[in-house]
């Protein structure tokens, strides 16, 4: 016989309902079936509120009215399938127990509490009515049924609301071999008998654990649970769109998973088969075809998997009981968990110091405040004394678990399954593995757990590695970016890297999308986005749908964007940004910014500050870490600059070169914020801060292309025609280096500690000599190079150079990842 339990979801209307009669008929037709059947849908959430509501005199005709047409309307649905379907004797059974329940809550008015034998014949109802209507229908079909009543057959122990099944006793009271073998055999979940013979409950949910119950008493060939999805997966599908569907699992394992939080099958389910050796599938009734989830004894099973899966247990409360009295004091962890014992609370995980100084150990959120008050009592002396501290709780926290046989003898799961962890920026209370060593978890706070799930199963199950891109600033090289990553997104692919855009803003709008952004038109769907540009709706965002390696690329060049870097850092996101202005402000906030940098352990990155595409930042960063020391430095650091002084050199005045490189996008729209050596400046102090020197930008010694306080006030158009008056006195320069052998670069320096921009006549021995026509050129001398200073030239200036250096610095962010 085959048993086949089928829960809410798979009876929630007329449609599903029937798929599970088919399904329980075609298992029937092969070697006889018994289905156990749970409430449909929805129905004992109505059920619970009725007593609860009724409890505390408040309305329930609503939760009534709407519990009694779901099931007007599955038998309606199944009449109209079949005419020979007794609608009319169901009906009126329907109606005969909803009576029951009405006269029920008018009791439970009248005390002003709901008693648990009361709420337990409440809330089971709807396990009572799926069988009646399901029996009713095979009886249409022309089949003989027979029905267990799991109060007569399954003798139960515990609470009306919680007890387990005698497994020995009931298959005494079922027996199976007084079933006709040509019956349909059909159970009510949830539900069993105490020795008064009265109704209990299994537990919610505690329908699974019936099917495992009724399978051991009918030594049944296996024990089925239908439900929702296609069988036990690597971890929640909803979470973690990849997890793996898992083929096979060993007893143990589906215990540990379903103990630490596993919603497909019920804690309790695996005990009754593991006794009887009886497999147990898993399987999805709308895709009936697919091959499910076998769970039996096979713990060596041939997989590849070493690890079976992620789980994440919330609503947990951890405690710390600790003190120098602890020390040598035999029997404390006895008496602490026989305190939790006694007073009904169940322990989820146990972990001690090997010190003696503290136990730690976790109970489910509801029951934290009786066992403080009973942890309180029981030690009251030893608090009183000092020889214990106040005792620590700390509330919503979350248990993640790893599970897995292959774990006992793989190496290195713990170490990826950390490390994943800390990758997503989430502190760990606390790390407790099982003696079988096929488990390991760690306490993390309960707003964490998502993420801590998905990164682990990111870190141990997939290849591929996610970046989700946050991009503010959407200009020149903001949209050169857009345009790069979706060239590259099929490329990076094959290389196992997944880069979504999620979000994009301007000034004004954002767009928002957690499952990546269509690129095709985002110009334009950016200008009708209605969504105002808000960094705490990006964090509510990431935080909302548990992004697990954000990264916040700013392309602006605004100030108030670069203010936001340090809290970005703190709330888990990477930064990447050409933008100068963090790196140039104060320097108190340069030192917060590598605080951030540290304590998140997230990474900030800005090799476009200098050098635009040049690996500037990177080589220096290098070369510091080796041990070595920059003695002098001196570079080109403006494109606009070096393509200006080049033309020079050609013989175009200063005005003519000007004029030329802002017709070819060189220069800023006004060409003074680069004659300025302002934007010179600024790279130079990044430079000199990456080499220890504590500078502020006033400590730069600049001097301008244009004399002193030339054009002040003027307006950009203003200024050009004014421009050329300055001709003559430049051209004095350039000669006057022309007539040495020289030529003028614009040129930052550091020199010790002393940092200057300024106008320089080199020769032809000098590294600068030849840097023209839009060129960088860095030139470092250091201990390590020296006579020869390490030169790096390229071009720095132009959108796509840029854009490909933040590219680059993007996919830096994954360097190090789990």
């Amino acid at each position: 016989m085959r048993v086949l339990k089928f829960g809410g979801t798979s009876l929630a209307n007329p449609e599903r309902f029937l798929q599970a009669a088919e399904l329980i008929e075609k298992a029937h037709l092969e070697e006889q079936a018994a289905g156990v059947l749970s409430a449909p849908a929805k129905i004992t959430n109505h059920l619970v509120a009725l007593s609860e509501k009724a409890s505390q005199n408040q309305p329930t005709d609503s939760h009534f009215n709407d519990a009694v047409e779901i099931f007007y309307n599955i038998i309606n649905g199944l009449h109209a399938k079949n005419n020979h379907f007794d609608l009319v004797g169901t009906k009126a059974l329907i109606d005969a127990e909803f009576a029951q329940i009405a006269s029920l809550l008018d009791e439970i008015r009248a005390a002003g509490k709901v008693e648990d034998a009361v709420k337990a014949t409440i809330d089971s109802r709807g396990e009572k009515l799926s069988i009646a209507m399901m029996k009713a229908w095979f009886e249409a079909c022309g089949y003989a049924v027979t029905v267990i009543n799991p109060v007569e057959k399954l003798l139960a122990y515990g609470t009306y609301l919680e007890s387990s099944v005698d497994i020995a006793e009931s298959t005494k009271r079922v027996d199976a071999g007084s079933i006709p073998k040509q019956n349909v055999v059909l159970m009510a979940g949830f539900t069993a008998g105490n020795e008064k013979g009265e109704l209990v409950l299994l537990g919610r949910n505690g329908s699974d654990y019936s099917a495992a119950c009724l399978a051991a008493c009918l030594k049944a060939s296996v024990c089925e649970i239908w439900t929702d999805v296609d069988g036990v997966f690597t971890c929640d599908p909803r979470l973690v769109p990849d997890a793996r569907l898992l083929p096979h699992l060993s007893y143990r394992e589906a215990m540990e998973l379903s103990y630490f939080g596993a919603k497909v099958i019920h804690p309790r389910t695996i005990g009754p088969l593991v006794q009887t050796n009886i497999p147990c599938l898993i399987k999805n009734t709308g895709n009936p075809t697919a091959p499910g989830s076998i769970i039996d004894s096979d713990e060596n099973a041939s997989e590849e998997l070493q690890v079976k899966g992620i789980t994440n247990l919330d609503n947990v409360a951890m405690f710390n009981v600790s003190g120098p009295g602890m020390q040598g004091m035999v029997g404390m962890a006895a008496r602490v968990f026989s305190t939790m014992s006694n007073a009904g609370i169940s322990v989820i995980l146990i972990t001690q110091s090997s010190s003696e100084y503290s136990i730690s150990f976790c109970v489910p959120a509801k029951s934290a405040e009786r066992a403080l008050t009973v942890l309180n009592t029981e030690f009251a002396q030893e608090l009183q004394n000092g020889d214990l501290d106040p005792v620590e709780i700390i509330k919503d926290l979350s248990i993640v678990s790893v599970v897995g046989d292959g774990m006992r003898s793989a190496k290195g799961i713990a170490a990826r399954f950390f490390s994943s962890v800390a990758q997503a920026n989430i502190s760990i209370v606390a790390i407790a593995q099982g003696s079988s060593e096929r488990s390991i978890s760690a306490v993390v706070p309960m707003n964490k757990a998502i993420e801590a799930v998905k990164a682990t199963h990111q870190g141990l199950f997939n290849n591929k590695k996610s970046i989700d891109v946050f991009l503010v600033g959407v200009g020149g090289v903001g949209g050169a970016l857009i345009e790069q990553i979706k060239q590259q997104k099929e490329f990076l692919a094959k290389k196992g890297i997944e880069i979504r855009v999620c979000a994009l803003a301007n000034v004004d709008k954002m767009l928002l999308n957690e499952n990546g952004l269509n690129l095709d038109n985002w110009k334009e769907d950016l200008e009708h986005a209605i969504q105002p540009s808000d960094f705490d709706v990006l964090l509510s965002f990431i935080k909302l749908h548990h992004v697990v390696n954000p990264v916040f690329v700013d392309c602006t060049a605004a100030q108030s964007v670069a203010n936001l870097y340090v809290r970005a850092l703190r709330e888990g996101f990477h930064v990447v940004t050409p933008n100068k202005k963090a790196n140039t402000g104060s320097f108190a906030y340069y030192q917060e910014l590598r605080q951030a940098e540290r304590v998140g352990r997230h990474k900030f990155l800005y090799e476009t500050n200098v050098g635009a595409g040049l690996p500037v930042i990177e080589n220096l960063q290098n070369l510091l870490a080796a041990g070595d020391e920059v003695e002098k430095f001196e570079g080109i650091l403006s494109g606009s600059l070096s393509f200006i002084f080049g033309k020079l050199e050609e013989g175009l005045t200063l005005s003519q070169a000007t004029l030329l490189a802002k017709e070819k996008g060189f220069t800023e729209p006004d060409p003074r914020d680069d004659l300025s050596g302002a934007d010179v400046a600024r790279k130079l102090l990044i430079l000199a801060r990456e080499t220890g020197l504590a500078l502020e930008f006033e400590d730069i010694e600049v001097e301008g292309v244009l004399p002193k306080g030339f054009a002040e006030g003027m307006t950009k158009e203003e200024f050009l025609k004014v421009l050329p008056e300055v001709d003559a006195e430049f051209s004095q320069r350039i000669d006057a280096a022309k007539a040495e052998g020289k030529v003028l670069r614009y040129v930052g320096s550091i020199n010790g500690d002393k940092c200057r921009v300024s106008i320089e006549a080199v020769d032809e021995n000098h590294p600068l000599y030849k840097v023209k026509d839009g060129e960088n050129a860095l030139a470092f001398l250091t201990r390590y190079y020296s006579p020869i200073p390490l030169l790096l030239r390229g071009y720095g200036a132009g959108t796509d150079v840029t854009a490909a250096g933040i590219f680059a610095d993007i996919l830096r962010t994954l360097q190090g990842a789990a």
